[in-house]
């Protein structure tokens, strides 16, 4: 991150044996010092310093979220436009929604979100883990749902994309073909061993809605992290039949695993969005201009490519989010 400083005229002093030349030399230092003063001002003498004040650091922003790949991938692509628009950004990625939701606002600025996971994590928070779920199935709706949530909390939401990214629940391949299971509902009274996200039981769009929606019987949920390779390595083995997963993983087909139809469809509409803490967003208003156009370019075809990129390609997240952002002409 390159921080440009406002360039002052350099002083120098002489030893003047006359005193016209001292009163000369003195007049000179006094124009220098105003003039280094106007490089800081904005009167309409002020030397063009080559926009260097438009260039300086905007100062510094705290981006979390989740650690799975597509978060890690969206959560790069903040990183590299909010640099690109003269921020400092920090990023600092954790296991679950829990780690970072109550900073925001204090320890944390932005989040790459999705839209039914905060607003029902606000909702259990405010109204107890047993609180009826927002269910819509609109990232438009879901958020004007959860309007008053979000604003107790302190976060405002930028721009919702058409790119969503919903739960889903897979099995290998041969699971499927020898038990004729391809939907969930195929579960149903059945025993099985979950891999998941360590926030995964009794959420209603996770393990209680699979216990609960489903009556699948979840005899035990092992908290392998969500789309983790751990969570893979725990279904091809055998230690679970059940794997949390979403919508956009793109490296399930090449793992010999499928994801299972929501037939009853218990999964919120889960769009991508920023979300924003609202003191923060008061002091910077810019960042929605930063981030809005991202979110008009991402589309779930698109995002479903970019993370077959990072699970199956293994190429870096950031590289990835910044062959992205140029390709889209959001990154010089």
């Amino acid at each position: 991150m390159k921080t440009l400083h406002s360039i002052r005229p350099a002083r120098t002093r002489r030893h003047v044996r006359h005193t016209l030349a001292v009163a000369i030399a003195a007049g000179a230092l006094l124009l220098a010092g105003c003039a280094g003063d106007d490089l800081s001002s904005e009167g309409d003498d002020a030397p063009d310093d080559g926009g260097s004040s438009a260039s300086e650091s905007k100062g510094p922003v705290s981006i979390s979220g989740q650690s799975f790949d597509e978060a890690a991938l969206v959560a790069a692509m903040y990183e590299q436009l909010l640099a690109d628009a003269g921020y400092e950004p920090t990023v600092k990625l954790v296991d679950s929604r829990d780690g970072y939701a109550t900073e925001i606002g204090k320890s944390v600025d932005i989040v790459p979100e999705y839209v039914g996971g905060i607003v029902n994590f606000l909702n259990a928070q405010a109204n107890g883990d047993d609180a009826e779920p927002f269910e819509a199935g609109d990232g438009g709706e879901l958020a004007d749902q959860g309007e008053q949530l979000l604003a107790d909390a302190g976060i405002e939401l930028l721009d919702i994309s058409e790119a969503t990214d919903t739960n889903a629940f897979f099995v290998t391949q041969d699971y499927s073909d020898a038990n004729g299971v391809t939907k969930l509902s195929d579960l149903e009274g059945e025993s099985v061993t979950l891999a998941a996200a360590p926030d995964c039981e009794g959420r209603l769009d996770c393990e209680g809605g699979l216990s609960d929606e489903y009556g699948i019987d979840v005899t035990e949920v092992l908290p392998l992290g969500y789309a983790s390779a751990q969570t893979y390595k725990s279904v091809l083995d055998g230690e679970s039949e059940l794997g949390e997963t979403s919508t956009t993983d793109g490296s399930l087909e090449s793992q010999g695993l499928v994801v299972l139809d929501d037939d009853k469809q218990i999964q919120p509409a889960q769009n991508l969005v920023p979300a924003v803490s609202q003191a923060f967003l008061d002091e910077h208003p810019d960042i929605a201009d930063v981030l809005n156009p991202l979110m008009a370019a991402l589309t779930t075809e698109k995002l479903t490519e970019l993370n077959g990129r990072v699970s199956v390609d293994r190429e870096k997240v950031e590289d990835v989010a910044a062959d992205f952002l140029q390709s889209e002409g959001l990154l010089g």
